[in-house]
């Protein structure tokens, strides 16, 4: 008997067990599902009602499944291996926690919990959570947008990239998801005030301020989420 067999069977045979395994590799990559996703709503809906048996799949792993059934999403957390990112990348991430913890203080967000930001305020927010660096621009921005949407953690108005890239140098709404919370922790808010506050220039000093000293690589432009 492998380990998806009784969940198969509880199913009838409607979902195979390739077909766990598959959503089993979604959590790992894409690292929080949401329900409102038309894409991902049956992934969701199998995850929670077999949440114990993903559990035991993903926890060799030092995977954590966290599942807020009020917003209706299940994030994959790992326990020590952590996602490498660009400084660029991570800025613009904890930014976009700062902007969510705000605006959903006053429940300022839709239905599915998402924080709407137009560029116009998401520049504004960047310069003075950075210290005063420019938010990148045009397909710079795009690029980082597509690895906030693969995190799971903000995605454009419209997921279709062809119609974004079209407009890239004209103003579009960036939609923060709940599931940035999850990804970045508490300590996130206080990582962002560190590099805000660092007052070397230098890559290397940025990148440990931002990540509160862990490390990089070489070149200083790489370190962890």
């Amino acid at each position: 008997m492998s380990f998806w067999t009784q969940a198969e069977e509880a199913t009838k045979g409607v979902v195979r067990e390739e077909d766990f395994e598959a959503i089993a590799y979604r959590l790992i990559s894409e690292q929080v599902l949401y329900q409102a996703d038309r894409r991902s709503r049956t992934a969701y809906g199998l995850v929670r009602e077999f949440d114990a048996e993903f559990k035991r799949a993903l926890a060799p792993l030092g995977i954590v499944l966290r599942f807020n059934t009020n917003l209706r999403y299940v994030c994959a957390i790992p326990s020590r291996v952590k996602q490498p990112a660009t400084v660029e990348q991570t800025l613009l991430a904890l930014v976009l926690r700062k902007i969510h913890d705000e605006e959903s203080r006053i429940a300022n967000h839709n239905e599915d919990g998402e924080v709407e930001c137009d560029l116009v305020t998401l520049g504004i927010k960047y310069r003075q959570s950075t210290g005063g660096r420019e938010l990148p621009s045009g397909t710079r921005l795009l690029s980082l947008i597509t690895s906030m949407r693969r995190w799971g953690i903000a995605r454009s108005e419209t997921d279709d990239r062809a119609v974004v890239a079209a407009s890239v140098e004209q103003p579009y709404v960036i939609l923060i998801r709940p599931g940035i919370v999850e990804v970045l922790g508490e300590a996130a808010l206080e990582r962002l005030a560190a590099w805000a506050s660092a007052k070397s220039t230098d890559p290397l000093t940025e990148a440990h301020a931002a990540t509160g000293g862990a490390d990089t690589e070489e070149d200083g432009e790489d370190f962890d989420v």
